[in-house]
Order: structure tokens, then sequence, then C-alpha cells
């Protein structure tokens, strides 16, 4: 299998010479192409600092980040644009849709944007709002439909592009229960026969049951790795409670 990402020695420090905080302690990490991999921890351990220098927003102290065979952390402002827009997929907590474009108009616009020619934008536009269940309401606007419609057009809108790499930050997050289920399956349902390769930070362990496999960091390093591998669904979300558990249980946050 191809490795999508590959971060080596990923440090990240905050602060002053005389008050220095550690992010991040020698993160090495491996992602391969069509992995769904859950990332879970307490507060302060890292999750979204991680997140952010896989996602380019932030840079790491030390160390390289590779994805889809490029170094993004020597890349240069313009390259990294182009590279985000090119290479990653990322769906929010917030939805991020423009509320004067239809569903449709929110999906394709990125494509649009690199310039795909129309049937081919179509063609991909129809595809992925079947998978997520959006076909009809692709002519409404956002502030017509629920927060779950929002979510998985905001999640079609991240993969209508084909990434490399998708990156999901708390996707559930604002989403009912039967809502976020639904946003899963379809997830799962694009990972599993699309291939899709995922990356999700979660504080809940019922959306990291739906993972291929989940790592928990702690202050600020790797603790676990957990593989489902034929576990039931069930039997996989147990597991992640009981590691939640040893590694402090409590009020799971995103930070």
């Amino acid at each position: 299998m191809q490795t999508i990402l590959q971060a080596n020695n990923v440090q990240k420090k905050f602060g002053t010479r005389d008050n220095i905080y550690t992010a991040l302690k020698d993160i090495n990490l491996e992602i391969t192409e069509g992995e769904f991999v859950g990332v879970m921890g307490p507060s302060g351990a890292g999750k979204s600092t991680l997140l952010n220098i896989f996602s380019t927003i932030d840079t790491p102290t030390s160390g390289d980040v590779i994805i889809a065979g490029q170094n993004i952390v020597t890349m240069k402002d313009a390259q990294l644009s182009d590279f985000r827009r090119q290479k990653l997929g990322f769906i929010f907590q917030d939805y991020n849709l423009l509320d004067t474009l239809t569903v449709k108009e929110n999906i394709l616009l990125p494509l649009a944007i690199s310039k795909v020619p129309a049937a081919e934008i179509e063609k991909r536009v129809d595809e992925i709002a079947d998978i997520f269940g959006i076909r009809n309401i692709l002519n409404k606007y956002p502030y017509h439909i629920s927060g779950g419609q929002k979510q998985r057009t905001a999640a079609s809108r991240a993969i209508v592009t084909k990434p490399s790499l998708v990156l999901a930050d708390e996707p559930t997050g604002a989403l009912d229960s039967k809502s976020a289920s639904s946003l899963l399956e379809s997830m799962r349902t694009l990972n599993e026969t699309h291939k899709s390769t995922i990356m999700m930070v979660t504080h809940d362990a019922y959306a990291a049951s739906y993972c291929k496999r989940v790592i928990f960091i702690k202050d600020g390093e790797l603790y676990k790795e957990l593989y489902k591998n034929s576990q039931s669904r069930k039997a996989f979300f147990q597991s992640i409670l009981e590691v939640l558990g040893a590694l402090g249980g409590g009020h799971l946050d995103t930070i």
C-alpha cells in the first residue's frame, strides 16, 4: 500500500526561551492509502496541533511531514496553497458553506476553480451526492437544509476533488445522533468503496468506532494505537472506551 502521510520526528513548541511549552514530542506516524484513522486524547494532548500541521495551517518546530510524496515543511506559501487545493480535503465542525450558492454549487466550487470540464463536474457531483444521500437537495440553499445535510454537503465538497488525504476535525461535533450516524456511515462507505484516505480528530468514541485504526495522544506523545481488524463496531467501541478510561476518562474535548 502506498504511504499517503508520513510524519518523522515532528515537534511543536510554543512560547519564548524562558517559557516554552512543547505541544508535540517526536511524533512518528504513518498513514497508508485507504486507511480511516481516528485521533483521540484528553484536552491539551496535542490533537488539534497535529491536525493543524498536517493541514498546512501550522508548521512544526522540527521534523518532516510528507504527504502524497511531498514534504510540506519545505514548501513556500504559494506552493502550500496549490498543494492544499489539489491534495487535501477538509471537513470542519462548522460547515463553511456559502449561503449564496446552492448545495450543488457549493460542492462543485473547488472543481470549477480548478477548471475541471463541465461534464466531469456533473459526473463527480452526482456520484458524491449519491454517496452522502443529498441528491434531492442539490438545488436548495444552505439556509433551507438541516445541520446534518449541511455537514454532508461540506463533506461532499471536501471529497469531490478526489484528494489524497481527507482531514476531518470533529465532523460530528455539532450534529444530533441520527445525523452523526448518517455522516459516519457515508464516510465509511467512501473509505471502503472508493479507498479514500481519512484522518479524523474526534473526542467521541462512537465516531471513532467507525475508523479502522485509532491513535491516542497523551501529553504530546503517541500513547497507544488500536486496530479494528475483524472486531464488530460495537466491540471496537468498547475497546476505545477502555483506552480512554486508562487515559483519564472524564471530559475529552477537541483541543
